[in-house]
């Protein structure tokens, strides 16, 4: 029962590392799993031949650049999403909807402004038919163990990010899941916050008495990986979402950031996520990189990074100072910042055609050296040139044309990237756009109407102006 397994965890003093060997219970699996969703004139894939397998006692994360199909994964893991082929199974029975045997825990706290702590962890047992004593006595047990004694009867809006997201995971483990399954928990949280939350979580699970039995992690961040995986599996995200590498971990925890064996997990996962040429081919000639020809690149196979005008052009202006190259980890800690954290930037300098990534290195290329050094004006016009390479950014121009008038509702593109992305990732593929369409004058974007315009020369020429 829900009271006595949370019983018996709060009474149970952490033990030591490696207390949870997995068991060799296979409670999820995929076989040959792809997932496409219906594009205007053809299926677009996200995800391909997935095989993956998750056993009783492990901490799964799959790792992946934007646009890998990790989250898609994980969904449909949970059996929120179907898919098109292959089969996913819980316990060995193939999933036909959503998965009984998960819980998930979302990035954006996903809380009933309207309920209290204790009703919103309570949602879940009365969906399942516990009886309200119960049920209350049990989410006042899992408020407690997530460490909220005391905010039961406190709305969401009264408490921080941090503690809010105590609440999501108070809300999954009280219904006592097989497997807690995590969409990026921590990401939307302050460094300290999401520092302090990840590390009472894994306290928890190495009890021995964890209410769940398995976890599967979506991240961006490999360093949070490597601290909190028993496997890392990594994903690629062109042209659709396939296994690149699966790493075993092998680390004792608590883990020690500054140990050898820890930095070198995260060089490696690192090469593998970022293309890094791999040992036994010819010296001085990179990998062929993970990417689309110009002309397949649609708004599904290759999202827009999250990364500004702004932060674009001062990291390709930082790499011009250092003679047009620099090595990704050490610009990184020049900047004090996590590599995973400039992998955006680059992803954007890449895509616009600025920069290429060789081995560990990023060279600017001509054009993105001609950005670099250009006057504000010069510089538009290279951006504006460079921007036709992103999908997203091409489909608002393209369509703009194909309109009268030159103007087309948000809503439009929300509509036609809500069939690949969460609701939260077209906001931030539409923000991006937004931002880059607007430097380079491509358009405009009211945000009153939500309503995008042609630039008014290129509105001119449409119309023959």
């Amino acid at each position: 029962m829900v009271l006595n397994a949370l019983r018996g965890l709060r009474a149970t003093t952490p033990a030591p590392a490696n207390s949870r060997p997995v068991d060799g219970d296979v409670l999820l699996e995929t076989v040959g799993l792809t997932k496409s969703y219906a594009g205007a004139d053809r299926e677009l894939p996200v995800l391909s031949g997935i095989d993956l397998q998750v056993r009783a006692g492990e901490v799964v994360a799959l790792l992946g650049k934007s646009g890998s199909g990790k989250s898609t994964l994980l969904r449909c893991l949970a059996g929120l999403v179907p898919a098109s082929s292959g089969t996913v199974a819980y316990k060995g029975t193939p999933l036909t909807g959503a998965n009984p045997g998960t819980a998930m825990v979302f990035q954006t706290f996903a809380l009933l402004p309207w309920l209290t702590v204790q009703q919103n962890v309570e949602l879940g047992l009365e969906a399942k038919g516990v009886g309200a004593a119960e049920r209350a006595d049990a989410a006042r047990q899992a408020i407690d163990l997530i460490g909220l004694d005391g905010f039961e009867s406190a709305y969401p809006k009264e408490l921080s990010g941090g503690m809010r997201q105590r609440v999501g995971f108070a809300r999954a483990l009280v219904v006592e899941p097989d497997v807690l399954m995590m969409d990026e928990p921590f990401s939307a949280l302050d460094v300290l916050t999401a520092e302090n939350l990840r590390g009472e979580l894994m306290e928890l699970w190495e009890s021995g008495q964890f209410p769940t039995r398995a976890i599967v992690l979506v991240t961006h961040n490999i360093e949070e990986a490597v601290l909190m995986a028993d496997r890392i599996v990594v994903l690629g995200a062109r042209p659709y979402g396939t296994i690149r590498e699966v790493f075993e971990v092998g680390l004792d925890r608590p883990r020690d950031r500054d140990s050898a064996a820890f930095e070198d997990l995260i060089d490696r996962v690192y090469r593998t996520m970022t293309g890094r040429q791999k040992e036994g081919r010819t010296p001085g000639r990179a990998e062929a990189p993970e990417a689309v020809e110009l002309e397949k690149r649609t708004p599904a196979n290759t999202p827009l990074p999250t990364a500004s005008v702004d932060g674009i052009a001062g990291l390709a202006e930082m790499i011009a100072h250092r003679d047009g190259r620099a090595d990704l980890a050490d610009l990184a800690d020049d900047l004090g910042l996590e590599v995973d954290d400039v992998l955006p930037l680059v992803d954007a300098l890449d895509l616009l055609g600025f920069a290429r990534v060789h081995g560990d290195d990023l060279l600017l290329t001509d054009t993105g050296t001609a950005f670099a050094g250009a006057d504000v004006q010069r510089s538009k016009t290279i951006f504006a040139a460079a921007a036709q390479h992103a999908p997203l950014v091409r489909l608002i121009v393209s369509s703009l044309r194909q309109n009268p008038d030159g103007t087309l509702r948000a809503g439009f593109f929300r509509d036609v990237l809500a069939h690949h992305f969460t609701s939260e990732q077209v906001a931030r593929q539409l923000e991006t756009a937004t931002d880059w369409g607007r430097y380079a004058e491509l358009y405009s974007y009211d945000a009153e109407p939500q309503e995008y315009r042609l630039d008014d020369s290129d509105a001119d020429s449409v119309h023959g102006g």
